[in-house]
């Protein structure tokens, strides 16, 4: 399959040489390098410098403006690779920004928990961020037609949309289980504050059987032996390895709204049953549900990031168990989701008693009849 053109392309191309540094976020895998490298096809005067190797890495830790201009030489773009793996990185980005300003920079990176600390302070507006996550459906549509991206929906339930299983499928399952790995998460296994990477694992096995269920971190903590507060630190680690999200409960006005629940989805399907050792078809699973729950509200967040939409995410439910899956709270206003694997459940309606609370609002039933022109 050719290279698929990633919705991200037109709008970093339109903020080249506007004088701020363009750095691209996102899991291992997830294609960073390979966009960049779509966008700079054809252009000339590329110096493109890997993180991961260290020859560079020595090259550009704590190097002076001098080491870097000479580095730089001639070239108008310069693309820094894996930039989380630099010590001091904003820094060095700060001197090419500031002092090179016929300079085009280009970051990529796989960790924010050590990419953002490292250049949020020196790069304060002086930078444009972008997220890159797996495949969204916009993206497959817009490349490949509604037939062929309705046609991939259960593999993507299944396997999920990472570029290299979607370009491999006949390979899906194996190379599913080597990108499932520790590789996803192997920044955060080098930090000194995580000290028991078993238990991550046996964390992330826990979280994978609960997609949909609210969470407790006390009840996870018992699950895998540890402490609530450990479990908290790490779920937030994992949520800044792009890996998983939180989802936290709605409440404003009701008494009976829960007050401090949360859910924790994955941005991949692939990924999280990759975890829980199963990837098999949808016929043979009791959790299609979970999965189409979880597929959906990813893709809200893929697609809203992409089109510029700025909004807040929440699941809503009450002490007397009606519930709303999915809340996009954006430009003041609440739409309503719920998630329905079956079409013929494609009739319900938001509960009355959010009705009452908050108003009529927007409710949607998303169904894999109406998924794509939904999200597209």
């Amino acid at each position: 399959m050719e290279l698929l053109h990633r919705s991200l392309q037109q709008t970093i191309e339109n903020k080249l040489f506007k004088g701020k540094a363009i750095v691209l976020v996102g899991a291992r895998q997830v294609g960073k390098s390979t966009l960049f490298r779509q966008i700079l096809d054809g252009r000339d005067s590329v110096l493109t410098l890997n993180c991961d190797n260290s020859n560079t890495r020595a090259l550009l830790e704590n190097a002076q403006l001098s080491d870097l201009q000479r580095l730089v030489g001639d070239s108008r773009i310069v693309v820094i690779d894996e930039a989380q793996r630099i010590k001091g990185s904003g820094l060095t980005m700060k001197l090419i920004t500031d002092n090179m300003p016929q300079v085009q920079l280009l970051i990529t990176g796989s960790s924010s928990f050590m990419l953002q600390g490292a250049l949020n302070e020196p790069l304060t507006g002086r930078k444009y961020e972008y997220h890159l996550y797996p495949f969204s459906t916009q993206e497959l549509y817009n490349n490949l037609g509604y037939l062929s991206t309705q046609s991939m929906l259960e593999s993507r339930l299944i396997f999920g949309s990472y570029p290299d299983i979607v370009n491999n499928a006949d390979d899906s399952r194996e190379l599913l289980m080597n990108l499932s790995g520790s590789y996803m998460y192997q920044d955060l296994l080098s930090m000194e504050s995580v000290r028991k990477p078993v238990l991550i694992e046996k964390l992330l096995v826990a979280l994978a059987l609960q997609v949909g269920s609210e969470v407790s971190y006390n009840e996870l903590a018992q699950t895998v032996g540890s402490d609530a507060k450990t479990i908290e630190k790490y779920i937030d680690l994992l949520e800044k390895c792009y890996i998983l999200f939180r989802l936290p409960a709605l409440s404003r006005n009701m008494r009976s709204e829960l007050k401090h629940g949360k859910k924790i989805y994955f941005y991949d399907n692939g990924i999280r049953n990759a975890l829980i050792q199963n990837l098999n078809p949808l016929s043979l699973r009791n959790d299609a549900g979970a999965l189409w729950e979880n597929f959906i509200i990813s893709e809200f967040i893929k697609t809203n990031h992409y089109n510029g939409r700025y909004a807040n995410y929440y699941f809503w439910r009450t002490t007397s168990q009606q519930e709303i899956d999915f809340v996009e709270e954006r430009d003041g206003l609440l739409r309503l989701y719920e998630m329905k694997w079956n079409p013929k459940k494609s009739t319900a309606k938001a509960p009355a008693e959010f009705t009452k609370a908050y108003g009529q609002m927007p409710f949607t039933v998303v169904t894999p009849d109406n998924y794509i022109d939904i999200l597209t």
